[in-house]
């Protein structure tokens, strides 16, 4: 008897309820993260109960597309270490990729609850960027992850709370810009425009960006500075990652000033890449679905 048609076993399912299937990495780091996770996972097998060798391997298994994986190997960690915030982190991290979006702020609510009154430290990049320069750090990816899932529930001034303190321990360029993105789509969309365009007067053409490009012409754009088809054509050229992130602040730029029908359309664009896992693609997807925005 001959197996039926079965669709590939979802990753997950979109706001509309719509199965996403697993992605794997980028064609040019695939082979590379896959060494680096049979290292995590030697690593953890060799000392399974340590804090870091857990993240490690979830950071490593949702880096290879296996997102509900990551969150099982976070929940392990969570019960091995209910006090260490970075379980909670990562675990909020990708429940906001699943769509878990209440789960990921109970969890990043109980990490900001555990980083309270503690010094701030370095988060080691996945694959290092050129300059071996980290540009992140626990309490930013607490704060900001936090804000995020807010965002997308809609709930814009408990994002706005979160952004905030993401803003303060944004004392670098790149956290700078990341965080000011968001923080000025927040305060446009609750119709604070005077306080968002105060918000950009830290932002400037010269800044030293290593990784947050994307942010930062957005930036440049909301000043002014850049034409908007000028990013948005430039995103293209970069790839579904590009298009889904500046995309989403272009959108986002057509609706609060009134051209619904162009937001629409990007949204729209953003959500025909496929990459389901960026943050700007999810944002797009949450757009449509609370806003009651028109899909195609």
């Amino acid at each position: 008897m001959p197996k039926p048609n079965l669709p590939e076993t979802p990753e997950a399912f979109s706001l509309f309820g719509e199965p996403l299937n697993q992605q794997p990495p980028r064609p040019e780091v695939v082979e590379k993260q896959k060494t680096l996770y049979e290292k995590a996972l030697r690593d953890w097998e060799k000392n399974p109960a340590d804090a870091g060798t857990i993240i490690w391997l979830g950071r490593r298994t949702a880096y290879l597309g296996r997102i509900r994986e990551a969150a099982a190997i976070f929940t392990q960690g969570i019960e091995a270490h209910p006090r260490d915030p970075r379980m909670y982190r990562h675990r909020g991290h990708r429940f906001i990729s699943l769509r878990l979006l209440d789960q990921a702020i109970d969890d990043l609510e109980k990490a900001a609850e555990l980083i309270e009154g503690t010094a701030d430290e370095i988060e080691p990049d996945g694959i290092p960027n050129e300059r071996n320069v980290p540009v992140s750090s626990l309490h930013f990816n607490v704060w900001y992850h936090l804000a995020l899932a807010y965002y997308l529930i809609g709930d814009y001034e408990s994002a706005l709370s979160c952004y905030e303190e993401c803003l303060k321990v944004s004392e670098i360029p790149d956290k700078l810009v990341a965080t000011t993105h968001w923080t000025y789509m927040t305060l446009r969309l609750l119709e604070r425009k005077e306080e968002a365009e105060e918000l950009l007067a830290p932002i400037t053409e010269e800044m030293d960006i290593v990784e947050n490009q994307h942010y930062h012409r957005l930036l440049l754009m909301y000043k002014g500075i850049l034409k908007t088809e000028e990013v948005m054509e430039e995103a293209r050229k970069q790839g579904p990652l590009a298009v889904a992130t500046v995309g989403y602040g272009v959108g986002n730029w057509y609706l609060y000033n009134g051209r619904e029908e162009k937001a629409v359309e990007v949204y729209n664009e953003i959500l025909d890449t496929g990459g389901w896992g960026g943050f700007g693609y999810i944002a797009a997807e949450a757009d449509l679905k609370w806003l009651s925005l028109p899909q195609d």
